[in-house]
């Protein structure tokens, strides 16, 4: 049996990877490949979340994004490296995590409401980009994950998710265990515009 701690992460195919992707992510990734149960994934679900309109590009950087996952030192030998869409259990806790989540604690999240200000190219007063988090914490919890390493952006969500399980379990029994937050060891770069480097911003 596994005595390793699980953790779980994931990014989104809106773009080519840059260097904070490299730095603030995948880097620590990579070392943290023998020490934990690894789970990781492409959430192309959660690129439509903003790019809903035109999501012909997605698949493209699916593609790219797992060449450069590999490219940068992720081993499937060491870590599970997956499709979100390919495992459809994901909607469906989605779906059922959706049910019990209460809208203030979605409207609340700082991320959402930065993203709702910083994007303002896209419209994203939509269900999906409100829901965000939810799909989010489906994608932690149903692998039963004990860490989500991310950047300090990211703490929020986790937190969510930590709420949601936390939630589930006082409604149907024990099932979910409530991950941590492992902050990356560089957790926030900044781009040419002095935000936080990301894909969304081509910055």
């Amino acid at each position: 049996m596994n005595s390793k701690k699980r953790i779980l992460s994931g990014m989104r195919p809106t773009g080519p990877l840059h260097l904070g992707n490299l730095h603030g992510a995948l880097a620590n990734w990579v070392g943290m490949q023998d020490e934990y149960d690894c789970f990781f994934f492409i959430a192309d679900w959660h690129a439509l979340t903003s790019d809903y309109e035109d999501p012909g590009a997605i698949t493209g950087y699916v593609d790219e994004m797992m060449i450069d996952w590999l490219s940068a030192g992720l081993d499937p030998n060491k870590s599970t490296l997956f499709v979100q869409s390919l495992v459809p259990e994901h909607a469906e806790l989605f779906l059922f995590l959706s049910m019990i989540t209460p809208v203030p604690w979605l409207e609340r999240n700082p991320t959402y409401k930065d993203q709702i200000v910083q994007i303002n190219n896209k419209d994203l007063s939509t269900f999906g980009f409100l829901g965000y988090p939810v799909l989010q914490a489906a994608d932690i919890i149903m692998y039963k994950a004990n860490g989500v390493p991310v950047g300090i952006d990211q703490v929020p969500h986790v937190e969510i998710t930590r709420e949601i399980a936390r939630r589930f379990n006082f409604l149907y029994g024990d099932v979910f265990p409530e991950p941590d937050a492992i902050l990356t060891q560089t957790s926030k770069i900044l781009g040419l515009d002095r935000r936080k480097m990301s894909k969304s911003y081509n910055n």
